[in-house]
């Protein structure tokens, strides 16, 4: 979310073209340009009570994650009737059998990408847009995958909404990649493929950072470092993301 701007509202009495300034008569109440309220955000004690009790509570410190999920409207991301429900730690249906990941995974995976402003990044499952917008918060661009057209289509519109210009979202196969970008000097991955793609070691810049989950039954979230003489990974927690999807057959 960059710069929004209040628009002003001209009330003309008279059937003159444009707007024009009106001094100290006793009209001036009734004909002066009038600025228009922000809409107050009844969300925002949740969403800061989400980051305190949920998000650093439990052990997220990057300041920078912490202040972009204080600001992103969690609840643009998620069906109406589930808004309510937008700032639990939980994941919630967004529809086609895919979810939106709990507050505290979108968390722990930002953190652990290693975001800067400078940096360039692939984020692999977009659903709902948020984790792309949390990331679109942190970085200078963001390419977002989605396997589903109509997931891809509602995350687009609703990122072009709330004003996220450097974010990209594509309709199509995450585990190709977005090869015409690499390479990236991050890499998130939001559903659970079997094994780590191959394309994605590929486009992921050395000295850069995947964060990603793996496995089928049981998953674990996996932090890949790519260094000079090879690929480092470490094993940090379990999870349970929904399967990835598209893999190629050989």
């Amino acid at each position: 979310m960059r710069i929004s701007f209040v628009g002003l509202v001209c009330l003309a009495i008279l059937p003159a073209a444009g707007c024009a300034r009106v001094g100290n008569s006793e009209d001036a109440t009734t004909t002066q340009m009038q600025r228009a309220e922000p809409v107050p955000d009844r969300f925002a004690e949740q969403r800061q009570r989400m980051v305190e009790e949920h998000i650093r509570a439990r052990g997220i410190q990057d300041r920078r994650v912490l202040d972009a999920m204080r600001k992103v409207p969690r609840h643009r991301f998620v069906p109406p009737a589930e808004a309510h429900l937008a700032y639990a730690d939980h994941p919630l249906p967004i529809g086609f059998e895919q979810t939106i990941s709990q507050p505290y995974i979108v968390g722990y995976m930002s953190e652990a990408a290693e975001v800067t402003p400078r940096k360039k990044v692939l984020e692999i499952g977009t659903g709902s847009g948020y984790q792309a917008a949390i990331l679109g918060e942190l970085a200078r661009e963001v390419y977002t995958i989605e396997i589903i057209p109509e997931l891809a289509e509602r995350a687009r519109k609703t990122l072009a909404e709330l004003g996220y210009r450097n974010v990209h979202v594509r309709a199509g196969n995450g585990y190709l990649g977005w090869p015409e970008q690499a390479p990236f000097e991050a890499i998130v991955v939001t559903a659970a493929p079997d094994e780590v793609p191959q394309a994605l070691i590929d486009q992921l810049a050395v000295g850069g950072k995947m964060v990603i989950p793996v496995g089928t039954g049981e998953q674990e979230m996996l932090v890949i470092t790519k260094t000079p003489g090879g690929v480092v990974q470490r094993r940090t927690m379990p999870v349970r993301f929904v399967p990835m999807t598209g893999k190629p057959q050989q």
